[in-house]
């Protein structure tokens, strides 16, 4: 292949690759709009009330729980007071500490059930849905009186299955991990726009 049909090719990627994830995003609209909502009114509710969000995920995920509490204990698009939210995935300490003494599955759920406390709520994220670690989280948090909102995709796996009546499932329709992860980070903006407007209202 030479030069010029490489960078034809590649191009021809490029342009695949923003068409599919355009796609699956009208796709996603729809199903997804209505669990984000909910989604939406959980958190509010428990930061109006005094509560705070624990976000947890596992490499990607990782990163989008960290972005997601970035944006609420900072702030996403408009001046308002920070809201309390931490990511279970920042403190190397806790993480290292706890798989070496025991277990990678258990890094997120010794965390929630140090620091949840009832009403709070865990953001638990896992593109198959089958993270040993999150699923535990998962597990922790409704033990502990938290409610969970799941970022998942291919169905939910055995997070999707561990989530009770009162938690709320976004599951993004697809079986691929960078389109699902792409959905995911749009699921998360959204989320932090709501929030300011359930707390805030509209930004003039």
């Amino acid at each position: 292949m030479g030069h010029a049909d490489q960078s034809a090719a590649l191009a021809e990627r490029i342009a695949a690759h923003f068409a599919d994830s355009a796609d699956l995003k009208r796709a996603a609209a729809q199903p997804l709009s209505g669990p984000i909502a909910r989604a939406i009114e959980v958190m509010s509710a428990s930061l109006r009330a005094g509560g705070k969000i624990l976000a947890c995920g596992n490499g990607g995920s990782a990163a989008d729980a960290q972005h997601f509490a970035a944006e609420l204990v900072n702030r996403f698009e408009r001046e308002r007071p920070p809201l309390s939210a931490i990511s279970l995935a920042a403190d190397s300490s806790n993480l290292t500490s706890i798989a070496n003494d025991y277990s990678y599955e258990q890094v997120f759920e010794k965390q929630v059930r140090a620091l949840g406390r009832p009403g709070d709520v865990l953001l638990a994220i896992s593109t198959s849905g089958n993270s040993p670690s999150v699923v535990s989280a998962v597990r922790a948090a409704r033990e502990r009186g938290l409610r969970t909102v799941a970022l998942t995709g291919r169905g939910g796996g055995r997070t999707g299955a561990a989530l009770g009546a009162d938690d709320v499932h976004v599951c993004v329709p697809h079986d691929r991990t960078m389109r699902i992860q792409e959905v995911h980070l749009l699921v998360l903006h959204c989320l932090c726009d709501g929030i300011d407007f359930q707390l805030f209202g509209a930004d003039s």
